[in-house]
Parts: C-alpha cells; structure tokens; sequence
C-alpha cells in the first residue's frame, strides 16, 4: 500500500457541507486490494488487541461492535485506515467520529476521508493510522503510546487555548464567523468592516495603555494605592546593591517578583531569610531586569473577573500540592493525583496532570525535602509557586460570595487602569467580607486573564465568561457579518461576479471580489491571477475596508481545501458543462454538479440560490437546499420558469429584448439588451446569460434600487479595466482583434456564437489545449473551431500539465480533420506572441482574428501594443 496524496479540507466541501474540517487522504492498496481483512490470518484479533476501543465504532451496522463485524466478513484497507485514523485522535483526546471511504476512478486506489479538529494531528493521524494497518499486515511492532502521546502534543501546539477557544465557541452559538489569523491566538471575529480582533483575552476594544500599565507592577500599585485600593506595601529592586534597601523597608516576609512577569514566572513567595532572598532574585531576574519587592500577604488567591467594567465571576485558587499520608513519598502522592481521571495532559480536561519542574525541586530544596520524602500525614506540600491551573493548580467558584464592596472595588479597579476585560489577583481571607475590613489586598491586575478557572473550574458553578465579552463586542442583534455573493458553474463564473460587484459599488457598496484574473478591494488589483480559491476569498473577507464580498468560487479550490466561508447570502450557478471531468476524482457531469452544488447548500435559510432553469443538472440541485431558490433562463416560456413563478417564486428571463426580473406573475424590466454594452447590441448571447443572475442577485437585496442596477448595466462596458480577457474586441484599422478566456468546449462554442454575428468576412482562430484535459476534450476544441473559422493557427507554450506540446497540437489537429467540411490553412506555431505576429501580418482586410488566451494580460498587453503602434502610424 501507498499514500498517494493528503488533502486538508477547511471550509464546506465535496465530501460534507456541515463538518467542514476534514482529511482526504488517497490511497492506493496495490496489492492489498485483492486481499479484505477476512482473508488475512488473525487481523482481526490484531487489530482488536491494540485498538479495543473501536468496538464503540458503529459502522453501517448501526450498533457497537458493528466495524468489527465488517471486519470480520471483509472489507478493505482503505475502511479500516479510516476508523484506525479517528479512534488514534480520540484516544489523543480529540472527539471526532465522521468517515468515509470511497473508490476512486483507477481499481485499488480509495479517498479516505475523516474529520479533524486540529489539523496537524488530523495529518498525522492519517500517517499513523496507515503505519499501524501496515505493521497489522506486516506483523512488525508498532508503537501505539508515541503515537498517540505525538498527536497530544500536536494538539496542545496547535490548538486554540481555553480562553480564546471559549470566546470562539460563544461567537459561534452567536452566529459570528471567525478566521484564525495565526498558529497562535490571534483570531478575528466577524468579516470585512465588522471585524474585530481578538487574542487570547486581548480584544482589539482593549485599551493600549492599559495593558501596558498592567504589564507594569510598580505603575499599576502606585495607580491603585493613589485611588486607596490596598495593596501590598513594596519597592523597586533596579540591582543587587539596592536589595538589601528593599528588603529592609518591606520587612519578613516578602515576595519577589519581575516588574513585567506573567502567569507567575519568576516569582517567589513567603520569603523569610536572605539566603532565600538571594535564590528568588535570581529566579524573577531571569524574566526581567528589573524586580519588586512586596509584602507577603496572608490568605487565599483569589481571581475577580470584571468584564466590559462589570463584575463577572471570581474564583479560589489553589496551587498544585499533595497532601502526606505518613507512608507514602512525594512522588508517589503526585503519581496518585494525576491518576484523578479529571486530570489530563495540556488542555484537554478540567485539570491539569501536575509535572516535576524546577520550581517544584526549588519549593522541595526550601523546605530541605526530595520527591523520595515521606510527608507527616495531613502536612500540605506545595508543588508550584503560584495558583496556575495549567501548571497543575484548582479552582472553586466562588462567585456568589463576593460582599457588594468588592464588587465595587473591582469594577473601579478595571475604570481605574482602563481594561475592559480585567483580572484582579487578590489575596485575602475570604471575598465575604470587604477587603478594607479583612486585611486583604490587591496584588496584580492581569491584561489576557486566563478563562479556564471560571469555564471549568473543579469545584463549583461553571461560568460562561466567554458571553458578556462577545456581548461587549458584538450587542445583540449584530452578528459581524457583510453580505456574501458567491459565484460558481463552469462557464460565465467571472463576467457574472464582475458584473455584480459593479452593480453593487455603484449601489454605494465598498466591495471587495475574486475572480479567475485576481482580487479587488474597491476596484483596485490586490493580487493577480487565478484567485478563485479560499485563500482568495478569505483575503476579503480578512479586508476591514470591505462591506460587500463577491467571490468567485471554482471547483479547484472546492476540491482542494473547501470554501472560506460556512454560510453566504446567495449563491449562482450558471451552469454545468464537461470540463475539468477526469481531475481531482471527479469523473462524471453528475460528480461535478456535486462540486458546484457546495456553494447552494451553503445559503442561510433566508438566502437565495439563483439556479439555471435551462441547464437540467443546476435546476435539480433546488432538490436538496434548505433556503430560498430563484430561477434564470434564456426563455420566459420554460415551463420551470412558469411554475415557479406562479406559486410566488422569483426569475430572471430574457423577453422581448428585456433583461426582466419576474416576481411572481409581476414582470419587472430592468434594461433592453441593446442598451447593455457587455451584450453588443444582443450579439453576445453569454453576456446577457451571465447579466441574468447578476441583475437577480442584486434585486433581491432589498437596499439595491431597481436605478443602481439599470445604471451598472449601462455603465459597464467590455474592456481591459472591467472585463479583461472577456470578449475584448480592438479595431484595427483594416480587421478586428477578438481576446477571450474561452478554454473549454462550451466556452468556445459561446464564443464562436458571438463571432459568428460580427461584421466579417474571414475568420481567424488563434486556438490551443490544455494538457489535463480529456483527450475528447481537446479534440472537441479542434472540432468546434474546423466548424467556425477559415483558417487555424495552434499555439501551445502554456498549459502543458503532464502533457507535450506536439500531443495537445496533434489532438486539435484531429478534432479539426473530423470537424472540417473544406480545406482549412492550419499553422503551428508554438509560442503564443509568434502567433499573434504572424497573423497580425498575414491577415486579410476586413477579417477577425480571435485568440483564446491563457494568461490573459500578456495577451492584451501585447495586443494593445500593436494597436498603440499602428495608431501612431496613422498619426
């Protein structure tokens, strides 16, 4: 068996609209594919011994056990690598349960596909997974434990941390989109202008200079000891010289800490003696230059959150410790704690398994003990410094015990340093009782505070802490979104996104679009070529000038990593022809109909999906949509057409040389053709195709006026700044010159369509193949263009994928030969510029040369040059 290729799936795809997040991993079995899992001796014992918690795997059979029975009558590799892959990552405390596996087109070789929730342990499940079935077959060892204790740590590495996590949980049960900005915890919420940010509990609301006076323990005591909230009496120790100083104003006992530290690095508490002293400078100097020197105050730690200046919850914590029994030793005692099934390695439970690191064997080496000591029983030995739940440490809540003052003081305390999210370290005897009265003190106030103590804590009320924060960001009633158009078919895809993000800039819209030439924000080219892909739409929706997103969506990016978004406004279909069938495992019309059909089960169930009424393959994806569903034809008399609109539905037809939306039996004209310059006077039959869907999307969002887009259609004109490589007609002064994209059968035939009606009287076809394409196909082009132009230059330096230059050129030269009724001069000539020179030179008066181009600026560049150069001849 091989891998022969693993896709990472992010967004809604072939595969699954609802679970985004999956692997496709291709397989070929080679020999195995002759040989299921009830013909290999003992596989199923195997495989039963080192995974027997896949007995839980219900498979087709509905019930546990029921994968093992497959098992047992037989099924291939590829099935089992699927199963093997999602238990590894469950064992590795991801839950995760989707699965499929599929044949592909060439006998062996299947697409194992599974969800994942991270998605370098989703990559290295596969892997694994793969190397576990193998060893089963091989009977060589395999390592289960580094495995999964790998996938672990991919998980931790790689994962959102609680606090962030939990706020992107909320903005999700919210409606809120989020994109992870990067491997850490920079996460935006919301698309273009509705953006805001977030990292960790950082939100892009937070004060600058707030959490740059948090981050400042000497700033932040001198700001709330002026506004008389307790806290500890201390000094700045700037070196070793002036220790002594500080020590000798704040008195035993004290704690030592950096000025700029976090999450308790380098800090020391309950100091009593210089020799300690000197030991715990060292420690907080390793974390920043500079040192405080405070009071140690007695009590318990406790942590208040104040949120949008508003208490939310605190809670008790408590730092990692055993408890003696008068037998046992420390390191027995941490051994039995972290066998507490709540507790877990990194994030992936309520508690933390509690690790032996140096500020263990520091707080051991104070009190002169080892992990081989046997503690008094009922004595508490402290393990970590600080209360951290991540180093081991608990939490209770204890929210419904704060006296009233403290909630005062707490939320004067966030006004007073400016955070709106704001957590205050106290150290006290208790909460009940005002601090004033309790001897209690403020010790730190933290920018980011760490959510997991109040989401989970272990004892007491979880509290949702991730709310009040969304709610700040986003009150209710928003959500964070700007209106999607998406955009996808075969042909049309381009003109048709153009055409709607004219329409809504001229509506008054700051849009943002894709296309197959690049990626607009407001007009201006961001990025340059075939931006159809998620990375290209998430680009605008990343884009916080943008309120309006119009994203061609083509069925590479589809295949290869799903969509950017989960849900859209509206979605068109234009239509679904033969190509690219044969690539990426889609090999029928009715597979890639699939494809096209992501984008509609996208649309939120008060959206729209616009659907070709004329193409029977678009019209029968209504089947299976959860959301509103308006029609487009070419004829106002298609029955489908008729029927919808008369329960009520919404249409866009061509009728009497009108561009018309039907709203039921209501017929609303919009602009006449002639008047429409894409169309050419209706000699583009195409244009006024892709205008249909345009006009329709815009008119059902209810603030675009019936004016707007009437003015859009008028103001659009074919050219290289609006419609590059989309029917760019320049006049010469004896012939015309005709740049399009057509690259595929249908697209070509619309094309000569158009050609066809053109004043002319010799036709010239600059043709060419692309090499991924079925044979038929590229016959199919050779046929089309025998059957519409007089004469035929193929050229071939693009494209190749996987083919030579002379196999496409003598597939065309077929198609023509089986096409042609008359002699047709055909002329080779490889290089696309030499074959414009040449017909640029040889072309006969009043004749029309059409080129389908590849890269289409290098072609209208060229082209544009020629007609500047013959202009200034003239002139």
């Amino acid at each position: 068996m091989k891998i022969i290729e693993i896709k990472v799936l992010r967004g809604p795809n072939y595969w699954s609209i609802r679970r985004p997040k999956l692997i496709q991993m291709k397989l070929d079995l080679e020999e195995m594919e002759e040989k299921p899992t009830n013909i290999i001796p003992g596989f199923k014992e195997k495989l039963e011994t080192i995974l027997p918690t896949l007995y839980e795997h219900r498979c087709s059979e509905g019930v546990p056990g029921g994968f093992f029975a497959r098992v047992i009558e037989g099924t291939w590799m590829g099935h089992v690598i699927e199963h093997v892959a999602l238990e590894l990552q469950t064992i590795a405390g991801m839950d995760t349960g989707f699965g499929r596996t599929r044949g592909a087109r060439k006998k062996g070789e299947y697409f194992v596909v599974f969800d994942y929730m991270e998605e370098e342990a989703g990559v290295y499940a596969a892997k694994a997974a793969f190397r576990l079935v193998q060893s089963l077959i091989d009977g060589s060892e395999y390592n289960l434990e580094e495995d999964v204790q790998q996938l672990r740590e991919l998980r931790e590495n790689t994962r959102l941390g609680p606090s962030t996590g939990s706020l992107v949980d909320e903005a999700i049960k919210r409606g809120i989109p989020y994109i992870r900005l990067n491997k850490q915890s920079l996460v935006q919420l919301g698309y273009g202008i509705h953006q805001k940010r977030i990292r960790a509990t950082i939100a892009s609301t937070t004060s600058c200079i707030a959490v740059d006076i948090a981050g400042d323990k000497v700033e932040t005591k001198n700001l709330l000891g002026a506004a008389e909230i307790p806290v500890p009496k201390g000094r700045v120790i700037y070196s070793y010289e002036t220790a002594q100083d500080a020590i000798d104003s704040v008195g035993f006992p004290f704690v030592l800490k950096p000025i700029d530290g976090n999450h308790g690095k380098g800090a020391t508490t309950n100091i009593n003696s210089l020799e300690q002293g000197e030991k715990a400078l060292e420690a907080a100097r390793k974390y920043g230059r500079n040192v405080i020197c405070e009071k140690y105050i007695t009590g318990y730690d406790f942590r208040v959150l104040v949120i949008n200046y508003k208490f939310i919850c605190a809670a008790l914590r408590t730092p990692a410790a055993v408890t003696g029994d008068g037998e046992h030793t420390i390191q027995w005692l941490i051994d039995e704690i972290n066998t507490d099934p709540r507790r877990g390695y990194g994030h992936e439970k309520v508690l933390t398994q509690i690790k032996v690191d140096d500020f263990t064997q520091k707080m051991l080496d104070d009190k002169e003990y080892s992990l081989e000591t046997i503690p008094a029983k009922d004595e508490l030995v402290l393990l970590k410094p600080t209360a951290n739940l991540s180093t081991g440490g608990t939490s209770t809540d204890v929210t419904d015990e704060v006296h009233p003052v403290n909630i005062f003081l707490a939320e004067r305390i966030a006004k007073i340093i400016g955070l709106d999210i704001c957590g205050i370290d106290i150290m006290a005897s208790d909460l009940k009782t005002p601090l004033f009265e309790n001897g209690g003190a403020v010790l730190e106030v933290n920018a980011a505070p760490g959510f997991r103590m109040h989401v989970e804590p272990s004892e007491g009320i979880a509290r949702n802490v991730a709310e009040p924060v969304i709610d700040m960001l986003y009150p209710k009633g928003t959500n964070g979104r700007i209106p999607i158009i998406a955009v996808t078919g075969t042909n049309g895809k381009t003109t048709t996104s153009r055409l709607i993000a004219h329409i809504c800039k001229t509506a008054g819209y700051k849009v943002g679009f894709t296309t197959s030439d690049g990626v607009y924000i407001q007009n201006q080219m961001m990025m340059k070529g075939d931006c159809t892909g998620p990375k290209s739409a998430e680009f605008v929706l990343k884009d916080p000038t943008v309120d309006f997103a119009v994203l061609e969506c083509a069925r590479g990016g589809i295949l290869k990593n799903g969509l950017a978004f989960a849900h859209c406004d509206i979605a068109i279909v234009t239509n679904v022809t033969a190509d690219h069938i044969g690539l990426g495992g889609i090999d029928t019309l009715e597979q890639m109909a699939k494809v096209k059909a992501v984008l509609p089960e996208t649309v939120f169930k008060h959206g729209f999906s616009i659907l070709n009424a004329d193409d029977d393959l678009v019209y029968d994806m209504r089947k299976n949509l959860d959301c509103n569903v308006a029609l487009f034809s070419m004829d106002e008399n298609n029955k489908r057409i008729k029927n919808h609109c008369n329960k009520g539905g919404m249409a866009a037809v061509y009728e009497n040389g009108y561009v018309t939306i039907m709203k039921g039996s209501w017929k609303i004209r919009i602009e006449k053709v002639t008047d429409i310059p894409i169309t050419y006077g209706g000699k583009a039959t195409h244009n006024i195709m892709n205008t249909l869907p345009s006009i329709l999307a815009a008119y059902l969002f209810k603030n675009i006026k019936v004016e707007d887009i009437r003015l859009a259609l008028q103001t659009f004109v074919p050219s290289i700044s609006q419609t590059p490589g989309r029917l760019n007609l320049f006049q010469f002064r004896n012939f015309k010159f005709l740049v399009d994209f057509a690259h595929n059968p249908a697209g070509l035939t619309l094309l000569c369509d158009f050609v066809n009606k053109l004043d002319s009287n010799y036709k010239i076809g600059i043709i060419s193949g692309t090499g991924d394409r079925r044979d038929d196909d590229i016959r199919e082009i050779g046929r089309i263009s025998a059957k519409n132009f007089d004469e035929i230059i193929i050229r071939q330096d693009k494209n190749m994928r996987g083919r030579t230059p002379d196999e496409i050129v003598n597939l065309l030269v077929e198609g023509i030969n089986e096409s042609k009724t008359k002699d047709i001069p055909i002329k080779i000539i490889h290089k696309e510029r030499e074959a414009i020179i040449y017909a640029y030179k040889n072309v006969k008066p009043g004749a029309i040369i059409t080129i389908m181009c590849d890269v289409i600026p290098d072609a209208l560049d060229f082209i544009k040059q020629l007609k500047e150069e013959e202009d200034a001849e003239v002139n």
